[in-house]
C-alpha cells in the first residue's frame, strides 16, 4: 500500500481533461486542509487566522492560468495589447483582465461547452495550491527553491523580461498545477473578507481560547468592495507568493500582473 501522498499524486496524474479550446484541467480530490498560516510564518497577515476547511466535492482546475490564445478563442479581444508590462504570445497569461471580465469569460466558456466554469473560491484556490502540504510554499517553509516554481521579483529581474512569462515553465505542485506561486496574481470568486476567522471569542469582556474553527465549502461574503487575488505575481517579493498570501482589488481593476484560472464546478464524465 502506498502513502496518501503517493495516492494523491497518482490520482492527479491520470485525471486530466482537455476542453474544446485546448485548456487542460486537473481533477482535484475532495479533502480537508488548514487554511491560512501559523503565527510563526514570516509574512503572515494578522487578520488571517489558521482554520480548518473541508472541500466536499472533487473539482477540475486549470493546469495553467488562462492564456492569451484561450482568451481570444472565447472573447475575441486582446485587452493586453499595447499595454505596459506585457508581452504577446499564445502561451502568455491573459492580463489586463478585470474580475468582471474574468467572470464573463467563464460565462461564455460555460455556454460554449454546455457545462459550468467559474472562478475558484479562495478556499479552493489555496487547497489546490497547497496540494496536501502545510508549509509556507507548496514545496517547503522557506523560499530557497522558489525560483524553480515561480516567476517573482528575483527571477524576473534575472530574466530581463519585466512582465508575465509564458505559462508552465516552472515546476508544478503535487497536484500538477503550474504557476500557483508567482507569475500573475489570480482572481478568485470571493468578495474580500478582512478577517477570515477570529481565533478567540469574547465572553464577559475576556478572551477565551477555543479549538480551531472549521468551514465547509466556504464561498466568502455575500457582498463587499473588493475581490480576492491570490498567488503573487512576477514583480512580487517571495513572501507575497506564499500559499496563504492574499491581496484584493476593485472588481474593475486591470493590470499586467493579474490574470486568472478557472474551475469546472461540475466535473461530469
Amino acid at each position: 500500500m502506498g502513502s496518501p501522498e503517493m495516492a494523491s499524486r497518482a490520482f492527479a496524474a491520470v485525471q486530466v481533461k482537455t476542453n474544446s479550446i485546448g485548456m487542460k484541467l486537473k481533477l482535484i480530490p475532495a479533502g480537508e486542509f488548514l487554511m491560512g498560516s501559523p503565527i510563526s510564518e514570516p509574512g503572515r497577515e494578522n487578520r488571517v487566522t489558521q482554520h480548518r476547511v473541508k472541500i466536499t466535492q472533487p473539482f477540475y482546475m486549470g493546469l495553467y492560468t488562462v492564456t492569451q490564445s484561450q482568451w481570444m478563442a472565447v472573447m475575441g479581444t486582446r485587452p493586453w495589447a499595447e499595454k505596459p508590462d506585457t508581452k504577446e504570445g499564445s502561451d502568455y497569461p491573459a492580463t489586463y483582465v478585470s474580475h468582471f471580465d474574468a467572470a464573463k469569460f467563464c460565462q461564455k466558456l460555460s455556454e460554449l461547452e454546455n457545462t459550468t466554469y467559474r472562478l475558484p473560491t479562495e478556499a479552493k484556490w489555496e487547497y489546490a495550491c497547497r496540494a496536501r502540504t502545510k508549509t509556507a510554499y507548496c514545496f517547503a517553509d522557506t523560499a530557497d527553491q522558489l525560483e524553480q516554481y515561480a516567476w517573482f521579483d528575483e527571477t524576473t529581474d534575472n530574466s530581463g523580461e519585466g512582465c508575465a512569462h509564458g505559462v508552465g515553465q516552472k515546476f508544478p505542485n503535487a497536484f500538477g498545477l503550474h504557476d500557483m506561486h508567482g507569475n500573475v496574481w489570480e482572481w478568485c470568486s470571493d468578495w474580500f473578507e478582512w478577517h477570515l476567522v477570529s481565533a478567540n471569542k469574547r465572553k464577559g469582556g475576556r478572551k477565551i481560547k477555543h479549538a480551531l474553527p472549521s468551514r465547509v465549502d466556504p464561498n466568502g461574503p455575500t457582498s463587499g468592495s473588493y475581490r480576492v487575488f491570490r498567488g503573487g505575481g512576477w514583480s512580487s517579493a517571495a513572501v507575497d507568493c506564499r500559499s496563504a498570501s492574499r491581496s484584493r482589488g476593485n472588481p474593475s481593476y486591470r493590470s499586467g500582473s493579474s490574470g486568472f484560472r478557472v474551475c469546472l464546478s461540475r466535473p461530469g464524465k
